[in-house]
């Protein structure tokens, strides 16, 4: 099989990162799939000509790079990111290739700027964490409810869920940020992230349509509180569940996401609502669709596109709003996503 314009997946068997497969078939990438499971692998590629399987592990580096060995970029679906992100950047940046990845754990993601901002743009080699539902739909929405404004006085980011329900991926990262933590909160104030014991407490906020105006979890922290203050002088970042989510997401019995159309989507249905203040003015951008985990796939293959075709603002690590023009990625997206930004 010809590797030529392949990109690989690693985590390709997980939930997220069958999506994610599926867009980049759809796209006409050849795929290579990759993880720790040889015979999971096998079996996602099936007879398919345009899907080839390629066994790697995190802690075997001749392993990573053989899997990422004539590809052109790389897709890291493999959670938990504190675990995976940095030994599959450091591959991506050994083969010269795009590294994006879907993480939405803080810390992960703070590491990923902290640690390899200098080898990307050393090696000029662009790294989009966080190129998913958290943290790079909303630094996108950020972007481009903002236009021309370079800074802000406040960003809010709220999150109309119908429900979650979270996939062990999900559950397992979620167990290592809280580990990390040592179980305390974390919140971007004054300009920096801060740790606290504080409680959670709820307030109202009005979504657009079909949502309306819902209970939402204040200070319900999402990576968005990386990605944003990444590129905009802003010193204040607050992000907002919907309590019915948030619930979801907390008991343990909830069960994980059942597909019910053709596309393997559950009927999980979402608003997000930006709004960004500065010097008195706000500005609001909002997106509508279905499924947190089945939008992933277009927001990090759309990355992807988009970077090999040279469309990018930036090199090294940057997030999606600073790597690319926001309001035209978004309205890229117009098949998965029903977008609304200021004029």
């Amino acid at each position: 099989m010809s590797t030529a314009a392949a990109v690989v997946v690693y985590g390709a068997t997980g939930h997220t990162g069958r999506f994610v497969v599926a867009e980049l078939r759809r796209r006409g990438f050849t795929t290579i799939v990759s993880g720790r499971d040889a015979a999971q692998l096998e079996e996602l590629a099936g007879d398919r000509k345009d899907v080839l399987p390629r066994a790697a592990t995190v802690d075997d580096a001749r392993s990573m790079d053989r899997a990422l060995a004539d590809a052109v970029a790389v897709i890291n679906c493999a959670g938990p990111f504190a675990v995976t992100g940095r030994p599959v950047v450091e591959a991506a940046l050994r083969a010269g290739i795009p590294y994006v990845d879907v993480a939405a754990e803080i810390e992960a993601n703070v590491a990923m700027f902290a640690d390899c901002a200098e080898a990307a743009r050393e090696s000029d080699t662009p790294v989009v964490p966080a190129m998913a539902f958290y943290g790079g739909l909303g630094d996108l929405l950020v972007t481009a409810a903002m236009r021309e404004w370079t800074a802000a006085d406040e960003v809010h980011v709220a999150y109309g869920l119908s429900s979650w329900h979270p996939t062990a991926g999900t559950r397992a990262a979620g167990e290592v940020s809280h580990q990390r933590r040592a179980g305390r909160r974390v919140r971007f104030t004054d300009g920096a992230l801060q740790y606290h014991d504080d409680k959670p407490w709820e307030q109202d906020w009005l979504f657009p349509e079909p949502l309306g105006r819902r209970m939402v979890i204040a200070e319900f922290t999402m990576a968005d509180v990386v990605t944003v203050p990444s590129h905009v002088a802003v010193p204040e970042v607050r992000t907002y569940m919907a309590v019915e989510a948030a619930r979801d997401l907390s008991e343990e019995d909830t069960p994980a996401p059942k597909p019910v159309d053709a596309l393997g989507r559950s009927d999980q249905m979402f608003v997000v609502d930006v709004l960004v203040r500065a010097g008195g003015v706000e500005r609001r951008a909002t997106a509508r669709g279905q499924d947190i985990y089945a939008v992933t796939a277009p927001l990090a293959v759309e990355a992807v596109q988009r970077i090999l075709a040279g469309h990018t603002r930036t090199t090294g690590v940057a997030s999606a709003g600073a790597m690319f023009d926001a309001a035209d990625f978004l309205r890229a997206l117009g098949p998965h996503l029903s977008v609304e930004l200021p004029n």
